[in-house]
């Protein structure tokens, strides 16, 4: 019996690849991605049908094991291109798969070392991705990275009540397919910077923003009982007095239903068995003209405004949003407060003196006003404070000038955290829609006109979610009583103010 020998590498009629495949470089690159394509599939399928979810998972899925199937393939197209590049000059084809024999001492000390050796590489590549996701995870990643656009977010952030709560937590929080969707839109906004594409100020609010009750609620627990809470809230006219009155409210939050309460206060809204949609016709969800409420046993009500088209052709084309604490709750971290409640608060902290005269007025006035860059709006603030007071109360300017030093850096303070002029940010263009003083919030709904079909209406009852257990009146005079005094306007404008939002007035 004879035998066919030929030179060169031998070709297998099984083999359905072009023959540049067939060679060790290609071989080790392609196996290294195939375990990181398996690997994905097996912790994407672990992820699915877990009842739990970990953001590591996301981590490993979808960066670790990524960045390893990426080299893989890399090294396999190398190794093509390399027998395709000897192929091309002339040199001998060394397409043949590798055979390892471990009875063999070389074959078996190099088994070992490319064995340590992609064991290292494989610690050293997931580490380093890790590092590289968890400093794209962080806090200072978010906001410094792109200083001049999330300037305004991050700065409120660090003075927030969440400072110590991660981006992430909020934006992202648990789990594979929001950490996905946050690195595509990630992708985007990396784009955007680049390309000068973003907006100033960035839009609000998002619309991709993950739903509360998987984020915001697993600390915030809104069925939980909460009852009532005491707030008191100090404020100063605009007049040469700065005179000072005080309102005492008993916050009725109330609680969702949970263990042996039921459904009250506030927190009635997000209740386990009351849904609540409605629908906004506009950007920002100030204009609320239709309201559906439905109970625990599935009775529907329709609520819509009697000055605004609410039909179903009107509002065709409009999401209805099921409400959730993000609906109240808008600017829970990134908040830019107005002028006039930042300097009721630092004069009543005693960061600014009452006893300046004018001081509330002036400094509103300075902040109120628009500037192109922080720089000019900080040196502007300086001067208008040491020049009002020069040229209007030069006795004052000569004995309190520690205390309109201090005025003028806490202005400053507080223009700096608040307002940012290059991104065109302030509490202007970021409504706050907890409470009514300077935007509809609550009245959106409970303006005492949305009716049902049969007369029924969304109440305009203060009462309905807080009580004034005290109120101090310009005068001096207190009134109290632990069942709720009437409100008493520090203005004489009649009954108006029964009739008219706050925010029409104090807007600004």
């Amino acid at each position: 019996m004879s035998e066919d020998r030929t030179d060169g590498p031998v070709v297998s009629a099984a083999r359905r690849m072009p023959p540049a495949f067939y060679n060790t470089i290609t071989f080790l690159g392609g196996g290294v991605a195939g375990v990181a394509v398996g690997m994905i599939l097996l912790l994407l399928g672990w992820e699915y049908l877990s009842q739990t979810h970990s953001p590591y998972m996301g981590v490993i899925a979808f960066v670790v094991l990524p960045g390893i199937m990426i080299l893989g393939l890399l090294v396999a197209t190398f190794g093509v291109a390399r027998q395709l590049r000897r192929r091309h000059l002339g040199l001998p084809a060394t397409e043949k798969l590798p055979r390892v024999d471990l009875n063999n001492p070389a074959h078996l000390r190099a088994t070992i070392l490319i064995g340590i050796g992609t064991v290292v590489f494989l610690m050293a590549t997931g580490f380093g991705s890790f590092q590289a996701y968890e400093y794209t995870e962080s806090d200072e990643f978010c906001g410094t990275m792109c200083h001049t656009v999330m300037k305004p977010e991050y700065t409120a952030f660090q003075v927030s009540p969440h400072a110590r709560v991660g981006c992430v937590k909020c934006h992202i929080g648990p789990g594979a397919e929001w950490f996905v969707r946050s690195k595509l839109s990630g992708a985007y906004q990396v784009y955007s910077v680049l390309f000068n594409k973003y907006s100033k100020p960035i839009e609000t609010p998002i619309r991709n923003l993950r739903p509360s009750r998987d984020t915001c609620e697993q600390c915030h627990w809104p069925a939980h009982f909460l009852g009532e809470k005491m707030v008191q809230h100090d404020y100063f006219a605009p007049d040469e007095e700065n005179t000072h009155w005080r309102l005492q409210l008993l916050m009725k939050t109330g609680g969702g239903g949970a263990g042996l309460t039921s459904p009250h206060g506030i927190h009635w809204h997000v209740a386990e068995d009351v849904t609540i949609r409605y629908v906004s016709t506009d950007e920002r969800r100030m204009e609320i003209p239709w309201v559906s409420y439905t109970d625990g046993a599935g009775n529907v009500k329709i609520f819509r405004s009697t000055e605004a088209d609410a039909d179903s052709v009107a509002l065709a084309g409009h999401e209805v949003r099921v409400m959730d604490c993000i609906d109240c709750h808008n600017r829970p971290t990134h908040h830019y407060n107005p002028p006039a409640r930042l300097v009721n608060q630092a004069l009543a902290a005693n960061r600014i003196s009452a006893d300046l005269p004018d001081v509330k007025s002036l400094l509103v006035d300075l902040m109120t006003t628009e500037y192109e860059t922080e720089g000019e709006a900080l040196a502007a603030i300086d001067q208008g404070i040491t020049a009002f007071y020069r040229k209007k109360h030069p006795v004052k300017a000569g004995i309190m000038v520690a205390e309109i030093a201090e005025a003028s850096a806490t202005a400053q303070e507080l223009f700096k955290t608040n307002i940012f002029p290059e991104m065109h940010v302030d509490w202007r263009g970021f409504p706050d829609h907890i409470g009514h003083l300077t935007t509809p919030g609550c009245f959106r709904c409970h303006d005492g006109l949305h009716e049902t079909e049969d007369g029924e209406v969304i109440s305009h009852d203060c009462r309905l979610c807080h009580d004034i257990v005290s109120q101090e009146v310009k005068t001096g005079e207190v009134f109290e009583s632990l069942a709720g005094v009437e409100y008493k306007h520090p203005e004489d404008i009649d009954e108006e103010w029964k009739t008219t939002n706050c925010s029409d007035c104090h807007g600004g």
